[in-house]
C-alpha cells in the first residue's frame, strides 16, 4: 500500500487499515517519530459525537456560519486536544 503525499502534506490511511482498527471520522491521529519512521496511534473522541445545541441555554454567544464558524470550531478543537491529550509543556 502506497500513497502520494498531497500538496498540504496529507496522506490517506487505507480503508483496509481503518476498518481493521475500527477508526472512524473524528478520531485523533497522534503521530510520533520513532527512530527513522512515523507511528500513528488512533484515539476515539472522549465525548459523544453530537451534542449539538446541548449547551445553548447556558450561553448567549452565537457564531455566524461560514469562515467565522470554521475558525471558532478549529480553535475549540485545538484547545480540546491540547487539554485532553498533550502534556502541559507540549501545547501549541
Amino acid at each position: 500500500m502506497a500513497n502520494k503525499v498531497g500538496p498540504k502534506g496529507q496522506i490517506v490511511i487505507e480503508k483496509e487499515i481503518r476498518d481493521r482498527l475500527h477508526v472512524e471520522t473524528g478520531w485523533l491521529a497522534i503521530q510520533a517519530i520513532v527512530d527513522d519512521h512515523v507511528e500513528i496511534h488512533f484515539v476515539p473522541p472522549k465525548r459523544t459525537p453530537s451534542l449539538r445545541g446541548a449547551l445553548a441555554r447556558y450561553t448567549s454567544v452565537t457564531v455566524a456560519p461560514g469562515e467565522e464558524w470554521d475558525r471558532a470550531r478549529e480553535r475549540a478543537w485545538d484547545e480540546s486536544v491540547t487539554e485532553d491529550y498533550l502534556p502541559p509543556h507540549q501545547g501549541p
